[in-house]
């Protein structure tokens, strides 16, 4: 009798272990399709002929970002029938507090898919376990270079600050946000440059999305990043696309001594690309200066010898 109840007890033991698998395990689905925010955005347009991640496309769902509507992942079958699904927070970790940044992004999502019916319609969702980015759009951006900037945002003290104060020098614009993870990233090289070109006549601005009711967080970020420039607080989506950004986060514009746009860096930025630029600009304005000089000694010399002895 013995012998039967482990036999039996063996029997049962894989059965059981089909049992104990987690429930997610047995749901989880893999989704191909892309990051969007407004519905009415993906549906307004055949995106067969059409894809979406256009400025006004992106420029419309930072705008839905900010109101808190929901993020959503248009999934098109063969015969251009899309199925929407809202994203709900799982295992992924995204980095910053919103989709905002893989807005556009064609993904690749794996998760439990679970459905809700509400009134007459049936409202589909998926818990983003993993994210994999497949591609991005390509965003055509204004052509910006050359344009005169202007910017006026307030200091961490509630100062009013504008850009057009700083003329004469050379300023890197560097938009980001305390919840943006690539920001922090660059933080390391904008500070270098801070370092290396403030004595050659540059200047690091941070414009952060931030307000001033976040100016505890920017103020801890500034203090675990290092940040040694001025951060001004308030940036929108607007003004990033006066410099020809789109509404993602980091975005990085250079502004020579003129008050004109002479670089546009979207998303991350490097010491390097940077350097490339300030050095192609401070050896213009040193030649500048030169010839200014050699005019100037003509003259004076011109001057000197038609005075009569």
């Amino acid at each position: 009798m013995k012998n039967l109840s482990i036999l039996l007890l063996l029997l049962l033991l894989p059965i059981a272990g089909v049992f104990a698998q987690p429930a997610s395990k047995q749901s989880a689905t893999k989704l191909i399709g892309q990051i969007v925010c407004c519905e009415d955005c993906w549906v307004r347009t055949d995106r067969r002929t059409t894809p979406y991640g256009t400025a006004a496309d992106l420029a419309k769902a930072a705008e839905c970002v900010a109101n808190g509507d929901p993020t959503l992942l248009a999934v098109m079958d063969a015969e251009g029938k899309t199925t929407l699904y809202q994203l709900e927070d799982g295992q992924f970790k995204r980095p910053g507090k919103n989709w905002l940044d893989f807005i556009g992004k064609r993904v690749e999502i794996t998760g439990a898919v679970r459905a809700r019916k509400k009134q007459q319609l049936i409202q589909q969702f998926i818990r983003v376990d993993a994210l994999e980015i497949l591609s991005s759009p390509a965003v055509q951006t204004p052509d910006v270079i050359g344009q005169e900037a202007e910017l006026t945002l307030k200091d961490l003290f509630g100062v009013e600050q504008k850009l057009s104060s700083l003329r004469g020098r050379i300023v890197i614009l560097n938009f980001w946000a305390t919840w943006c993870g690539p920001c922090r990233k660059e933080m390391p090289d904008l500070a270098a440059i801070q370092n290396q070109y403030a004595a050659l006549g540059a200047q690091v601005v941070g414009a952060s999305a931030d307000t001033i009711a976040d100016v505890k967080a920017v103020r801890q970020f500034i203090k675990e990043a290092q940040v040694n420039f001025p951060i001004w607080l308030g940036a929108t989506t607007k003004q990033m696309a006066q410099f020809g950004l789109g509404p993602s986060l980091p975005g990085t514009a250079i502004i020579g001594r003129d008050g004109k746009i002479a670089a546009v860096f979207p998303g991350v930025v490097t010491q390097d690309a940077i350097k490339k630029h300030l050095d192609k600009l401070i050896a213009a304005a040193d030649k500048e200066a030169r010839l200014e000089q050699i005019a100037a000694a003509k003259i004076k010399k011109a001057d000197a010898s038609s005075v009569p002895s």
